[in-house]
């Protein structure tokens, strides 16, 4: 009921009846579905402007009330006529340009309590069903008037992946190649394979003179390392784990260099 409170407040001292008060709550209900009020009787009149407020001499008839409405889209006028018979309110409302009509009728005892018309709080009842009987028969037969364009938020910006070791790419669509890790040169580089299961980077902890960054010529150890391993020892595409340097003069240290379990037991 946002919205509908100050509106009564302000239009309170034209409150006499019950239908005044639907009135004011069929209103605000236009109001809300994008509908401003350009003032009353069938004709326009001079400056007009669309509001949210109530005309001045909305209430003057308390058997016919005659509003018009204009969507804040220019799309839509639409000619609103409450008609009291006996204890009900029969609301005809006609689009101008299509000339579509469409009807509701309100029993104002279901929504108003004439013994509160001074008290906002205690003065509608059942707003939800009013609501709903509002949209369903007025607002949803014409259309609700078209929004503005929502802004389409800004394009994320790509992930970087190498700024920060410990996130892993997203899944790569097959047939693409995953992306490529931090520069094994790189001092922030260090421990990065530990932390990638799938074992695309560089950077682990375990020194490994094969992976240490500069560019060494590639190895395929299933073509067999002379005076270590014959051909077809190693199986095509098989992990490799080298157990010594390949080549006389290789810097770096072993990269078997951790000892096993127990290394200092004697009786190893």
């Amino acid at each position: 009921m946002a919205g509908l409170e100050p509106l009564y407040a302000w239009a309170r001292a034209a409150v006499s009846r019950p239908q005044d008060a639907l009135v004011c709550a069929i209103h605000w209900e236009l109001v809300r579905h994008g509908y401003r009020c350009l003032g009353t009787g069938d004709q326009p009149g001079p400056d007009e402007r669309k509001s949210e407020l109530l005309p001045a001499g909305w209430e003057a008839n308390k058997e016919l009330y005659t509003l018009r409405y204009k969507s804040t889209d220019d799309a839509r006028e639409l000619l609103l006529k409450a008609i009291m018979v006996e204890d009900s309110m029969i609301l005809n409302v006609m689009d101008r340009s299509s000339q579509k009509v469409a009807d509701v009728t309100l029993a104002v005892a279901d929504y108003i309590d004439q013994e509160h018309l001074d008290d906002f709080h205690k003065v509608y009842k059942n707003m939800e069903e009013l609501r709903t009987r509002i949209t369903s028969g007025i607002i949803t037969p014409f259309g609700a008037p078209a929004e503005k364009a929502k802004k389409e938020p800004e394009s994320k910006k790509k992930v970087d992946w190498g700024d920060n070791p410990v996130r892993l790419p997203p899944r790569q669509p097959l047939g693409t190649r995953a992306p490529t890790g931090p520069s094994p040169l790189s001092p922030f580089a260090v421990g990065g394979e530990d932390l990638d299961p799938f074992g695309g980077r560089s950077g682990g902890m375990i020194v490994d003179p094969l992976h240490s960054g500069f560019p060494r010529p590639g190895i395929d150890p299933s073509s067999g390392i002379p005076g270590r391993l014959p051909p077809g020892a190693v199986p095509p595409g098989a992990r490799f784990d080298p157990f010594g340097p390949l080549g006389p003069g290789r810097p770096g240290p072993d990269p078997d260099h951790l000892p096993p379990p127990g290394y200092d037991d004697m009786f190893m």
